[in-house]
């Protein structure tokens, strides 16, 4: 079994320009240290993380091109590449909304896009058992001409798009369980019958106005958009929950080509940006849960690409987790927080009540 892990310094390099936080700094906002909360930090530090432990050793570390325009224009028009390349070219600025980037920011989020699709060609190639994709900027957001949420480039839908036009599969499946709801992913393939897109996210956490569970695709895409909103809170046993009754058994009956994981981390319990109460065993688990999938329906075919996820602290555990478990290794970065987290996890009630969610959607599918 070889987990590629495909990554690029100059993804740490992508500026966000001058924020507090999710404000934009002026007025009464003071600056400051770190700016935006997409800071490259949290990838850098998974990154340093897995060459300390030794589990990069184990992994085939590779990087990749920059995707290329003809790639970008299967998904965004050309009138949006060209106005990001013009502003990216004349020292950045943004374009949307929350989607701040400095000089060069077009190719950095072209490279970024191009981790993802040389993650997917090699799976599907059978280069690789499975793969991770460490891209930056993320991409979940992105609408065809709408930058938002970091978001520059739809790095998934960029992928799926040139893995489709060069013959290597027909049927793809993106599960997204970043802690946002995966508004652009979805987007790009509402219409369409080969590409299931299923989101797990806080409900009414970004955006605000998408992401309802009757939200489920149009006209040939009918029936191959599944939202699960879960409420805030929900913890380590609801996610698996979700995952178990409402997430895997559409993937299944689906019986795409490959999986695709948007893997956020902001789910986790102490994540700025989220209230969901997941730990770095939570991530573990669900990983176990696709892999058996993808063993199961797609001969193993998975590749995750890392999206969300605003602890510095813990996004390199919880990352860790994910590639320990993804490439079967027995190297470890114990959970700095696995005795404080789980005693903050949802009581019987909440559990009850969780159920009664979980089992209204199962019932309206």
């Amino acid at each position: 079994m070889t987990t590629g892990f495909f990554w690029d310094e100059r993804s740490f390099w992508h500026s966000g320009g001058n924020y507090a936080g999710m404000l934009p700094v002026g007025g009464l906002v003071q600056p400051l240290d770190g700016g935006l909360p997409e800071s490259p930090e949290t990838k850098r530090r998974l990154k340093n993380l897995i060459e300390v432990t030794g589990l990069a050793r184990e992994l085939d570390m590779r990087g990749a091109e920059m995707a290329t325009r003809k790639d970008l224009l299967r998904v965004h028009p050309a009138h949006y590449l060209d106005e990001f390349k013009a502003l990216s070219d004349a020292g950045g600025g943004e374009l949307g909304r929350r989607t701040p980037f400095g000089p060069g920011g077009y190719e950095l989020a072209a490279l970024s896009a191009g981790l993802a699709k040389a993650g997917l060609e090699t799976v599907l190639k059978g280069e690789l058992t499975n793969a991770y994709a460490l891209s930056r900027p993320p991409g979940h957001h992105c609408l065809t001409d709408f930058p938002n949420g970091f978001c520059l480039l739809n790095n998934i839908g960029i992928a799926i798009e040139a893995a489709r036009t060069a013959g290597l599969a027909k049927r793809f499946a993106v599960l997204d369980w970043d802690v946002h709801h995966g508004n652009g992913t979805e987007a790009v393939f509402y219409d369409r019958d080969d590409v299931l897109t299923v989101s797990i996210h806080q409900d009414r956490n970004y955006p605000m106005d998408t992401g309802a569970f009757d939200d489920r695709g149009t006209v040939k895409g009918t029936g191959y958009n599944l939202n699960i909103p879960l409420p805030p809170g929900t913890g380590h046993k609801g996610y698996l929950a979700a995952m178990d009754r409402l997430a895997l058994p559409a993937i299944t009956d689906f019986a795409p080509d490959i999986l695709i994981i948007a893997c956020g981390y902001d789910a986790a319990a102490n994540d700025p940006l989220g209230r969901m109460l997941a730990t770095a065993d939570t991530f573990a688990q669900m990983t176990k849960q696709v892999m058996a999938l993808a063993d199961d329906i797609c001969d193993s075919k998975l590749l995750m690409v890392h999206e969300g996820g605003y602890s510095e602290t813990y996004v390199p555990f919880c990352g860790h987790a994910v590639l320990q478990t993804l490439s079967n290794s027995n190297i470890t970065a114990p959970d700095p927080f696995a005795e404080v987290f789980p005693l903050r996890q949802p009581d019987a009630g909440f559990d009850a009540y969780l159920d009664g969610v979980l089992g209204a959607m199962e019932k309206s599918l």
